[in-house]
C-alpha cells in the first residue's frame, strides 16, 4: 500500500467515526512516522474499527515487517475491550488475521463496526442470563471472538465471505444485523 492510500484509509476511518461516533476518542496510530519502504508497504496489514458502543475507534497497520506490531496490538486490545465492565484482554492476532483477510474478500473501505469484542466472565454472564443466544464459555471471553458489520456491505455477503475463509466459527444474526466470527473450530449458525 502506497502512501497516498494509507492517508485515504485513515481519512476514510476518521470520517466514518465522525459520522458514527460523534463525540468519540480517536485511537489513531500511523504506520510509521517516515514512509515505508516499498516492501514493507506491501507487507502491511491494516485494519480500521469503531466501536459502537463507545465510540472509539482504531485505524493503522497492526502487522507489518514480518511481525505483529505490539503498540498497534494494544491500541486493538482498548477499542475491543469489554465496554460494560471496562477490562482490557488481549485479542487473538488470529482473530485480526481473520477481519484482515474478510476485509480484503468483501474490498470493504469503511471501518468495521463492533457490536462485541472481549467480554469479561461477568458481562458474558449476564448476557446469557437475559438470552440464550449467548454461549456460556463464549469464545469472546478468551478475545477469540467479534461481532461486527461493514457499512456499505450487505449482511448476508459479509458472512459469505466469513464462511468461504473455513477459519473459524461464523454465526449470522440476521435480526440484530451483525455475524460473529471466531478462531475456534469451524462451525456455523
Amino acid at each position: 500500500m502506497n502512501r497516498r492510500n494509507l492517508i485515504k484509509f485513515a481519512g476514510s476511518a476518521l470520517l466514518n467515526a465522525a459520522v458514527v461516533g460523534g463525540g468519540a476518542v480517536a485511537i489513531l496510530r500511523p504506520a510509521h512516522a517516515t514512509p515505508p519502504a516499498p516492501r514493507a508497504a506491501n507487507d502491511a496489514r491494516l485494519l480500521s474499527f469503531v466501536n459502537t458502543h463507545t465510540g472509539e475507534t482504531y485505524a493503522g497497520a497492526y502487522w507489518q515487517n514480518g511481525a505483529y506490531v505490539t503498540e498497534e496490538l494494544a491500541a486493538i486490545n482498548q477499542v475491543m475491550r469489554d465496554h460494560r465492565s471496562g477490562e482490557v484482554h488481549e485479542i487473538d492476532p488470529r482473530l485480526l488475521d481473520q477481519l484482515h483477510t474478510l476485509r480484503g474478500a468483501v474490498n470493504a473501505t469503511s471501518p468495521f463496526q463492533i457490536i462485541s469484542g472481549y467480554r469479561s466472565a461477568e458481562s458474558n454472564a449476564g448476557l446469557a442470563a437475559a438470552s440464550s443466544g449467548v454461549a456460556t464459555r463464549s469464545l469472546h471471553m478468551q478475545g477469540r471472538a467479534i461481532d461486527i458489520r461493514v457499512s456499505g456491505v450487505e449482511l448476508p455477503r459479509l458472512r459469505d465471505a466469513a464462511l468461504a475463509m473455513n477459519a473459524g466459527g461464523v454465526g449470522y444474526y440476521e435480526s440484530s444485523n451483525f455475524i460473529h466470527i471466531d478462531t475456534g473450530r469451524v462451525r456455523r449458525w
